[in-house]
């Protein structure tokens, strides 16, 4: 996942005013390079100071202090206000030059406490990092959305849209100047002083309730589910069981086994334990998450965000919030994404069905062989029976798989792939610069054929306390030409369970593709060239997309080959297992798109409503039965833990975009299929410099066009899993 800056006035500015994405997590866009800048009387805060060091210029993590932000929040603001106000009161008749300019460049030191902060409270939280979020974020929310809805401002943004066809602008520029006279518009710079009042009334306490939702769903996700009995745990690897062992006595109670309230401890379990009532007890603590009717109970949080949400859609002119949302995507309407969603959903159902009926079979077969219990598949066995039936049909069991998977191989196949594709290289610089944790590695990218920096990526692979769930990618600094070319400086950020000390980390496939993916975003980020940081940001529904492409490479018979090795060995995948991985590539795809595309279609329908929702456990219920979700498996992100709609505003009616983007993953990887392999130059130097490199200098949708000539085709998604396509 590309993560967004958290809160959505931030994330507007880096379209109306192209200033920075603030909070949270996705590209920062401001300032040119500030490594060999003076440092300012303010800057005697490290949060606030240049960066220093080599790359020009890298973070302080070993500064890294939660009691420096409230007053880095405090100068860095007094700082934004003074450049914003010298835009305001220059005399001269607004130009592109004078107006967007300087806002493109202005807030260099914010932009460096976000980036410090994004980690304080994604990788490195704790109780006091969570009340200092709750105290400044709606501050913060409040100070931008009333900073961006002046009129002085929008006055001069409007004067230069007024005359942007005849003032001699290039293309880049007048796309810059109408679309950020669009957001200001459509974020609600035509208001009354009274509805302006209310909308940043409504957009600071929607912030709290982004960061109270955020700190609930992080509260259940630091629980572990414990473990006295080392026979519950059979059918886990050796190694997973050795890391829980680990984890349990970094509890504080050695002897025993915990397992961490997070999908990749949940996960292996699910799908692995032959104790089916350890299976349904981590799992309801899983999906449970968020809906205990305790402290760490969403629901009440959510209701109110759905009810501030329709309440600011209407203020700004929107029928629903998800019209307001979707304003400035690739879909467009709530109708054209829902459109896409109904084209698959059919068939996944339909697959799943045939899913069950396998595992049903399986099952009853067991028990009148006296092997096993009789009874019917339920949630919490629908992971453990899937590995049944694939071992049933192609002979593949995943523990055959997973000792070919050492997650530092993969790292450098990764890397890999990325210098063949784009000639990307990777030098591990771990110990040279600081980082945030210790376990964090580090690796200078440069260009391989001119050597040129390219920047910095850093890699955070594992789980632990105060650490956001899930995987993610952000960067603490975005390439733009606008004041200097300046490098990048990425992260990416996985929750994988390290193995067990001596021990390599061994990961499965679905994290392995993980891995790849995050990577995809790096990828996308690092090889970004744009002038104007006004033009780096994309819509939502391509933001996944080059993630999504990136994955394709893992099971590539060339990246198998020399990077699947097994941990005690060193010999590479049996060709006989790399086959049956690949002959099984659309086994369980029923589940995998159901899983997901319930999630998406449920977060639609929830936000294209003007009565918001109230109960919004009941609403989960009945919205997923009048779908017809099949009873053996539930959504991907339950509501009550749904971290992507309710910690910012930033994928709230924009869960469809991973369908959307991968429908275009799907339409690109048959490009490169027709064009003759994975590894076909012509067709990796038309998607990097068409697509990846030029942010968003043209509409994504025209830009898509240029490189396969013709629009996405759902067709290439159906077959790719295995759907019908008629």
């Amino acid at each position: 996942m590309m993560m967004p800056r958290r809160a959505q006035p931030f994330v507007r500015l880096s379209l109306l005013a192209s200033t920075v994405l603030l909070m949270g997590y996705s590209p920062m866009t401001i300032a040119a390079d500030t490594a060999t800048k003076p440092a300012a009387a303010a800057d005697t805060n490290p949060m606030l100071a240049p960066w220093t060091g080599p790359y020009e210029g890298v973070p302080p993590w070993d500064k890294l202090d939660p009691e420096l932000f409230p007053d880095a929040f405090a100068k860095g603001m007094a700082e934004v206000k003074a450049e914003v106000q010298k835009v305001i009161d220059n005399p001269a008749e607004p130009t592109f030059e004078n107006t967007h300019v300087p806002m493109q460049l202005a807030g260099e030191s914010m932009e460096r406490v976000f980036a410090l902060w994004g980690v304080q409270t994604s990788n490195k939280s704790n109780d006091r990092v969570e009340d200092i979020d709750a105290e400044w974020s709606p501050k913060l929310t409040t100070f931008y959305t009333e900073l961006f809805l002046e009129p002085k401002l929008f006055a001069r943004y409007k004067a230069v849209y007024d005359k942007r066809l005849t003032s001699g602008l290039n293309a880049q520029q007048i796309r810059i100047v109408e679309r950020s006279y669009d957001e200001m518009v459509r974020d609600g710079a035509n208001l009354s002083a009274a509805d302006k009042a209310k909308l940043v009334d409504l957009n600071a306490r929607l912030e709290g309730l982004f960061s109270a939702f955020s700190s609930k769903l992080l509260g259940d996700e630091k629980l572990y589910t414990f473990v006295t009995d080392k026979a519950e745990l059979a059918g886990l690897a050796p190694g997973f069981v050795a890391s829980l062992a680990d984890a349990a006595e970094a509890q504080g109670k050695p002897g025993q086994w915990a397992i961490k309230n997070t999908r990749s401890s949940a996960q292996p379990v699910l799908q692995n334990a032959t104790n089916r009532a350890l299976r349904e007890k981590v799992w309801r603590a899983f999906v449970g998450r968020g809906d205990n009717g305790d402290a760490n109970d969403t629901n009440a949080t959510i209701a109110e965000i759905l009810k501030l949400r329709q309440q600011r859609a209407e203020l700004l002119g929107f029928a629903t919030h998800a019209h307001y949302r979707m304003a400035d995507t690739m879909a467009k309407t709530p109708e054209n994404a829902m459109a896409l969603m109904m084209k698959v959903w059919p068939a996944a159902v339909a697959r799943v069905h045939e899913e069950v009926a396998d595992m049903q079979a399986i099952a009853d077969a067991e028990a009148r062989a006296g092997k096993g219990p009789k009874l019917t598949i339920e949630p919490w066995d629908y992971r453990y029976y899937a590995e049944k039936v694939r071992k049933a049909k192609y002979d593949l069991d995943e523990s055959e798989v997973k000792p070919y998977l050492q997650l530092d191989k993969l790292r450098d196949a990764m890397f890999w792939s990325a210098g063949q594709l784009y000639d990307l290289g990777f030098r591990e610089n771990t110990g040279k610069i600081p980082v945030f944790d210790p376990k964090v590695k580090t690796f200078e990218v440069y260009n391989l054929k001119t050597g040129e920096n390219v920047g910095v990526l850093y890699l955070d692979n594992f789980a632990r306390d105060g650490k956001r769930s899930g995987a993610w990618m952000t960067t603490y600094r975005s390439q733009q030409g606008l004041g200097g070319e300046r490098n990048v400086l990425a992260s990416n950020n996985n929750n994988f369970t390290e193995g067990a000390k001596g021990e390599p980390t061994l990961v499965s496939l679905d994290d392995a593709q993980t891995l790849f993916h995050e990577f995809g975003h790096g990828i996308h980020y690092l090889l970004q060239h744009v002038y104007y940081p006004a033009l780096a940001g994309v819509p939502r529904d391509f933001v996944e997309y080059p993630s999504q492409v990136n994955e394709n490479w893992l099971m590539t018979p060339e990246v198998l080959s020399k990077f699947a090795t097994h941990y005690k060995t060193g010999e590479p995948m049996p060709q006989a297992l790399v086959d049956k991985i690949l002959a099984s590539n659309k086994f369980n795809q029923g589940f995998e798109t159901v899983e997901y595309l319930s999630s998406a279609i449920v977060d639609m329908k929830l936000h294209d409503r003007k009565v918001p929702v109230t109960d919004v456990d009941r609403f989960e219920r009945e919205t997923l039965k009048e779908m017809g979700m099949p009873k053996e498996i539930v959504m991907r992100h339950r509501l009550p833990q749904f971290g992507h709609l309710f910690s910012s505003d930033a994928y709230s009616a924009g869960y469809y975009s991973y369908l959307w983007s991968e429908t275009m993953d799907a339409d690109t990887w048959a490009a490169f299929t027709e064009a003759g392999g994975p590894w076909d130059r012509t067709v990796a130097d038309k998607f990097r410099t068409i697509l990846l490199m030029t942010g968003n200098e043209t509409d994504r949708a025209e830009a898509y066009r240029a490189f396969r000539g013709r629009d996405p085709d759902v067709k290439a998604l159906l077959r790719k899993r295995g759907f019908p396509t008629e």
